[in-house]
């Protein structure tokens, strides 16, 4: 009798392991399609049918962050975009600076470097 007892409810618990494992794989089926290849996945993003536009997403992840419901990681979304830097300095630009240096600028240089 607990032979037959532990039978039926390990089945009913793998069962229930195969069917939340094998979930997150069925909703990303639509545009990832298995293969022979070391990779074992093709991805096709022309498959994936989105119901929300890039608009709508934003908004919905800004009210989140708003009422506190992300975890954390989650939260990373930039509120604003990051300010543009003007251009960069050219590589010989920086050369120059590089050899045109004091001692004591090269020190203070090696030690910010450094930690």
């Amino acid at each position: 009798m607990f032979q037959r007892h532990l039978s039926i409810s390990l089945l009913l618990a793998n069962a229930a392991a195969v069917v939340a494992l094998g979930l997150p794989g069925m909703a990303s089926a639509a545009y990832e399609h298995a293969t022979t290849t070391e990779q074992g996945v093709v991805v096709h993003p022309e498959h994936f049918i989105s119901q929300k536009t890039r608009a709508q997403v934003k908004a919905e992840t800004e009210a989140a962050m708003r009422e506190g419901r992300l975890s954390y990681g989650e939260s990373n979304y930039p509120w604003s975009p990051p300010a543009t830097q003007g251009p960069g300095k050219t590589r010989e630009e920086v050369i120059r600076e590089l050899l045109n240096e004091t001692p004591a600028q090269r020190e203070a240089r090696i030690r910010a470097m450094a930690g």
